[in-house]
């Protein structure tokens, strides 16, 4: 099995998992947590199928950011966790691993699963493989139940929904890998995925989901379960990519 080790890039801890044994051709998972902070150390299907795959895993710790372009204190009093991801931790992956897009795919869960379609949208060059689990689309939804970093980002509701990785898809410029998943029984943001499927039909635009397999609801428990399939297809739409540029 690989290893995990935890650094700091640019002032910020990050989990690194280091495969047994890598891909030659230097890939990538870039995983965006969720908004409780969990942390893919010690989940063993997760690292069985970076394992599998030989993929190396860089994962931020954002606390609760939304993994947006706007300054969350919590996090950074400076930089918001879009432009530190851009501008500090691809830099990084470059130095350190000489990986570049699209060597680099995106794997997110709950807020890092919404914010991992919205890099994906915004920034479809750069992320055009992109897997989300049980993605937190439509977050503004938090406004009125206790959120504490949503008022400290934005100046209303409708501001936050603005800002959602839905409204970010661009009909004509979208990237061509997308997987997203979510527990039928995950009440709070089944909807959300129903909805950003309905657009993705109508605009014409190939993905792939499943919103019918069953695995505990919204957690870790559903994320175990759907791990092998996340992972396996980041991994082997990385390939396809490479592929795709020769």
């Amino acid at each position: 099995m690989g290893k995990w080790s935890e650094i700091r890039i640019g002032g910020h801890p990050c989990d690194v998992f280091e495969p047994a044994s890598a891909s030659p051709f230097g890939y990538v998972i870039l995983y965006l947590h969720g908004v409780h902070l969990g942390r893919l150390v010690d989940k063993p299907r997760f690292e069985q199928a970076f394992d599998v795959h030989g993929v190396k895993i860089l994962a931020p710790q954002v606390k609760r950011s939304w993994w947006a372009d706007k300054i969350c204190p919590e996090f950074d009093q400076e930089i918001t966790a879009e432009r530190y991801v851009l501008e500090t931790i691809l830099p990084w992956i470059a130095s350190k691993w000489t990986a570049i897009p699209p060597q680099i795919g995106l794997l997110g869960t709950s807020m890092g699963g919404q914010g991992a379609l919205r890099f994906a949208f915004k920034y479809p060059d750069t992320f055009p493989v992109v897997a989300a689990l049980s993605p937190a689309i439509d977050y503004q939804t938090r406004w009125h139940e206790g959120d504490e970093t949503l008022p400290q980002m934005y100046p209303d509701m409708e501001s936050v929904r603005q800002d959602t990785a839905t409204l970010h898809l661009h009909p004509l410029h979208w990237p061509r890998n997308i997987w997203f998943c979510c527990d039928p029984f995950d009440d709070k943001w089944i909807e959300s995925s129903h909805r950003l499927q309905m657009k993705l039909n109508a605009l014409g635009i190939p993905h792939q989901c499943d919103l019918e397999t069953q695995g505990g609801g919204h957690g870790f428990g559903y994320y175990s379960t759907m791990a092998d399939v996340a992972v396996e297809y980041v991994a082997k739409h990385l390939e396809q990519e490479r592929l795709r540029i020769l």
